[in-house]
């Protein structure tokens, strides 16, 4: 359990860094990240899952790129799933946790709440905030999924990139095709309607609300209606809206079971 957190809590926070912090400081904020969790995980008796962590984030970010096309596709993301399942599956127990373990008290209605399990939790609500918009991302692009002209008003500037990203060499000439996305008008809610719905997704189902859970995913297609109906002829905006809803909620219910398994265990590991 201790290492999935770990893994988790690396990638999810290094996505964050690379999407909200000005490129000049990055390396700043990536080194602050790492001796933090390096110190988190020394503190807890962890710090081998830290550097494993810490090493699997840096993957991360040279596989999915943020404004490419992933090279690999969607073969991260599963890698990625498939480490952090087997990681709370097959992970040997560790009961001893360290300072931090001899000091944890956390309370739920449930009962205590293990360290382990609360790290989990804290890794996997980390993830699906930008990472899961990466994941998507990615999913949108190995589909070549995009919406159609007519559903949306296309400016040059929403298909160019910016000078950072030419003089980072993000656009260097021969590099794969820049991720189709749809094109921006002015509010960009999808960028938080999509951690926002994941995270919901995560509540609704740990706490069993299914019908709660149906009818928000309903209402999203309510909503969406109106817009994915003027595509008549391709299918294409109706594409677009069920490859990345689907691959969001996918990412979200592959959260839940991740906590509801290690939860279900009763002992941290």
């Amino acid at each position: 359990m201790i290492l999935a957190a770990n893994i988790l809590l690396a990638v999810g926070i290094a996505d964050l860094l690379r999407t909200h912090v000005r490129r000049s400081v990055q390396p700043i904020a990536f080194g602050v990240a790492a001796v933090v969790l390096l110190l988190l995980g020394a503190a807890s008796e962890s710090a081998l899952p830290a550097l494993a962590g810490i090493v699997v984030a840096v993957g991360w970010i040279f596989a999915m790129p943020l404004r490419r096309r992933p090279r690999l596709g969607l073969w991260p993301a599963g890698i990625l799933a498939a480490i952090a399942i087997a990681a709370v599956v097959w992970s040997p127990r560790s009961p001893a946790l360290g300072v931090i373990g001899d000091s944890w008290i956390l309370i739920a209605p449930t009962g205590p709440v293990p360290f382990g399990l609360a790290l989990l939790a804290a890794g996997i609500a980390v993830v699906l905030l930008e990472t899961g918009n990466v994941i998507v991302r990615a999913a949108l692009a190995s589909e070549n999924a995009q919406l159609p002209a007519e559903l949306s008003s296309t400016e040059p500037s929403t298909v160019q990139t910016s000078s950072e990203d030419a003089m980072t060499g993000d656009t260097a000439p021969g590099s794969p095709a820049p991720v189709p996305t749809a094109p921006a008008s002015g509010f960009r809610g999808g960028r938080l309607i999509g951690p926002l719905e994941r995270i919901l997704v995560l509540m609704l189902t740990l706490v069993a609300a299914y019908p709660l859970l149906a009818a928000m995913l309903a209402a999203k297609g309510i909503v969406r209606f109106p817009e994915i109906s003027r595509d008549r002829k391709s299918g294409a905006g109706a594409e677009y809206f069920l490859v990345g809803s689907l691959v969001s909620w996918v990412t979200a219910l592959g959260g839940a079971f991740l906590l509801w398994w290690a939860a279900s265990t009763g002992m941290p590991r």
